[in-house]
């Protein structure tokens, strides 16, 4: 889209009845509303907001002619009503919103709890070096999604790698992981004490 003289002349006129910038875009068609208040900003076009009080009143008197006869009045703008966002409430409930996707941890944040040894059952933890013993030590960059992603070791040393074995159906992790990683909170509690 280019500025053309009646498309400038348009905002100009547009931008002096008052109209927001969204509104002479959205007449002027193929230009957003920052591309306009940019353009007002390079013609160097007041400002409105204290432009109103400020302005310095003619002096000249005003000619009879034929421009000089009162204009029409300005087609009044449709009111829209803004729509309110839905709010959403913090629940403090123990079952968590039913949603397909879990919250994103955002960078900087800590990780939930991930658990112990101490917090594991013994026979899942039997399950999982036994596992561990026959897993395929993949890199990240060989993980599918049918592989098991469970992290063995520490990322900053290099005999860091991932399980690797086939994926239990709807889960990251092979089956002896998933015995790990998707415990029943109350299970893990009882361990505990």
């Amino acid at each position: 889209m280019s500025w053309t003289d009646e498309r400038v002349d348009m905002l100009k006129k547009m931008w002096g009845e008052g109209q927001s910038a969204s509104q002479i875009a959205k007449e002027l068609g193929g230009v957003t509303r920052n591309a306009v208040i940019g353009k007002v900003h390079r013609l160097g076009l007041s400002n409105r907001a204290g432009a109103a009080g400020t302005a310095k009143p003619d002096l000249k008197p005003a000619a009879k002619t034929e421009a000089a006869k009162p204009k029409a009045a300005p087609k009044p703008v449709p009111v829209v009503k803004p729509v309110k966002p839905e709010v959403l409430m913090e629940t403090k409930s123990a079952t968590p919103p039913s949603s397909p996707r879990k919250q994103i941890i955002p960078a900087g944040q800590p990780l939930p709890p991930q658990p112990s040894a101490n917090e594991i059952s013994p026979e899942a933890l039997a399950k999982v070096n036994a596992v561990e013993k026959k897993a395929k030590k993949l890199t990240l960059m060989e993980l599918t999604e049918r592989t098991c992603k469970w992290p063995v070791g520490d990322p900053a040393t290099p005999d860091f790698w991932f399980c690797g074995l086939p994926v239990q159906q709807g889960k990251p992790y092979c089956e002896a992981h998933v015995g790990v990683a998707f415990q029943p909170m109350s299970s893990r509690r009882d361990r505990r004490r």
